[in-house]
């Protein structure tokens, strides 16, 4: 990788990490990037470091175009390690005049790394600063998605360091938006979104609005995962608008497992049942679907149907693992029911019910539960459960 110039001075001097799969129960099959942009003014400025693993490629970059020790700031848009690891180590190397960080995460640095003697530089929410040519404009966006978290805003070029928000994990040699597909970009932006984001959809929803309200000349956003947006950046404004106010797409997720097939029997015919009543339908196994996936699907369908069976009077453990995985994300406007076999005991569908609820999934049915093999009159009785709750979701989209 080479450094990429975004405007006359400025660069992204990231890394790209083609080999990440995991990350922390996020599946990131196509990798991703730190993205650390540095701008050469009369104050050279860095913003945000690198993975530890690669502090390396950022200091390749950036001495393609400066001597990293002539650096005089550097910008923490966000203290979590995957844009800190590195910091320890470049503080020695370059020694900057200041670090700029928000309150949150001045404290953040603290308890992460223990040197009260860095040349810390507090700023909030409207602080100005200038670098010579370019101002920097900072925004406090407290939990979004740490509580140190804040963006940057250069006024001139109308360039906006986004942080964790707009990003995707998703490592390519091109770095801008209209150089890859931007249906894979999207696609990894929801997942993103899905899966990192969403419990924080009613702070999205405030820092659209104030972004809104700033009235900010926004040309680009350079986020620190992924593409930088410089032609589709309304595109992905209103992709997040749209997740965060909880639309969703006249759809259903048929969502289960299975022991002796019993249970997907009954799946496949409340999927049949959701199809006839003109409602897109997908069913995940979670045997082959890894819950990261499935949450990305959540995200803009309208209905989750669950099943499971008995499992020493509760779940089996996938979907037991799903559930608390959903629930911590906090999915926004959707309506759920749940079925499931059983063989002497029958819990799972009190189970499921009860997870659902748990996370804010409005029941629409009291659920199903059928005792070993079904036979055609269950299937159709599963069938029928199908056209109910597609019937439901049509009503709801009318609404």
């Amino acid at each position: 990788m080479n450094p990429t110039e975004l405007a006359k001075g400025i660069y992204w001097v990231g890394a790209v990490d083609w080999d990440v799969r995991d990350f922390h129960g996020y599946s990131t099959n196509r990798g991703t990037t730190y993205n650390a942009f540095l701008i050469v003014d009369e104050k050279v400025t860095l913003f945000d470091t690198v993975k530890r693993t690669h502090l390396g490629e950022l200091l390749r970059h950036v001495s393609a175009i400066i001597d990293p020790a002539k650096i005089d700031y550097l910008v923490v848009n966000h203290v979590e390690m995957d844009h800190s690891g590195s910091l320890p180590e470049l503080m020695d190397i370059i020694k900057p005049e200041k670090l700029f960080c928000s309150p949150m995460g001045h404290k953040a640095l603290l308890d992460h790394f223990h040197r009260e003697d860095w040349p810390y530089e507090v700023v909030k929410s409207g602080t100005e600063i200038s670098l010579g040519k370019r101002t920097i404009q900072f925004l406090e966006t407290r939990m979004l998605h740490w509580p140190d978290s804040m963006f940057s805003f250069i006024k001139e070029d109308g360039i906006l360091f986004s942080s964790d928000a707009f990003g995707q994990h998703y490592a390519t040699s091109e770095r801008f938006d209209d150089q890859v597909p931007l249906s894979e970009v999207m696609e990894e932006s929801a997942k993103y979104y899905a899966n990192i984001l969403y419990l924080f959809s009613p702070l999205v929803k405030k820092l659209l609005a104030s972004v809104a309200e700033m009235n900010l000349d926004i040309k680009m956003i350079a986020p620190d995962h992924g593409i930088i947006w410089r032609t589709n950046q309304e595109k992905i404004l209103a992709a997040y608008q749209r997740w965060c106010s909880g639309q969703a797409n006249e759809k259903a997720l048929v969502i289960y497992d299975t022991m002796w097939q019993s249970t997907a029997q009954m799946a496949q015919s409340i999927a049949g049942g959701l199809e006839e009543a003109g409602v897109s339908t997908e069913m995940l196994n979670l045997r082959y679907n890894h819950h990261s996936d499935i949450m990305t699907k959540v995200l803009e369908a309208k209905a989750l149907v669950v099943g499971c069976p008995t499992l020493n009077n509760g779940l089996l453990p996938r979907m037991a693992g799903f559930l608390t995985y959903m629930k911590g994300l906090k999915p926004v406007g959707k309506i759920g029911a749940a079925f499931g076999s059983f063989g002497w005991s029958g819990e799972s569908v009190k189970l499921l019910n009860q997870a659902l609820e748990e996370a804010k999934i409005e029941l629409v049915e009291e659920g199903f539960r059928h005792k070993y093999v079904p036979g055609p009159e269950v299937l159709d009785e599963c069938l029928e459960m199908g056209r109910r709750i597609g019937a439901t979701i049509k009503e709801k989209n009318a609404e």
